[in-house]
């Protein structure tokens, strides 16, 4: 199973260097079609993340909601992730792995979160980066109503899914 998520994540890392020209095109379009779902504007409290450069890019997206809705961004504490209110750009500070995270305070309660991924299938499973953070994070909001956003060749014929792993509700992509 490990070696197929690895193969898994490889392959998708080549397709990523291929398509990434179009990647900010494409970004607007998939987050254009995350702020039209029906679950997203009816909800108060988003999970969002701070996007590193090869995933679909939510910093301006983050700015413009914060307006409208309490965003929380997860922050790396340990082996685990906790959700701090983003208050602004300048609440950000870089964390773990060089990602900018929010110093706002910490939040438990939130209705909709958008789900980073390598890869994700039809089925709604996802393939993380490796570390197991949405891994251990999920399960403790079941009630949320979880999307994978994702650019088009990050969505698969099978993701390799073991019992732990916690299924997107639905996957938005291009």
């Amino acid at each position: 199973m490990m070696e197929r998520k690895k193969e898994l994540r490889r392959q998708v890392a080549l397709l990523k260097t291929r398509h990434s020209s179009s990647a900010t095109r494409q970004s607007a379009e998939i987050l254009a079609a995350l702020e039209a779902h029906p679950a997203f504007r009816a909800a108060t409290t988003v999970l969002l993340y701070h996007s590193l450069k090869d995933e679909v890019d939510t910093h301006e997206f983050i700015r413009k909601w914060s307006r409208e809705k309490r965003i929380l961004l997860p922050v790396v504490v340990g082996d685990d992730l906790e959700l701090r209110l983003y208050t602004g750009p300048e609440d950000l500070k870089p964390g773990a792995y060089g990602i900018e995270e929010p110093t706002g305070e910490l939040f438990t309660d939130y209705d909709f979160i958008v789900v980073p991924g390598v890869a994700f299938d039809r089925n709604g499973n996802r393939l993380g980066r490796g570390k197991g953070y949405y891994d251990r994070l999920l399960p403790r909001i079941p009630s949320a109503h979880k999307a994978g956003i994702c650019f088009p060749f990050q969505l698969v014929e099978e993701v390799p899914a073991e019992p732990f792993d916690i299924c997107m509700d639905e996957i938005i992509t291009q």
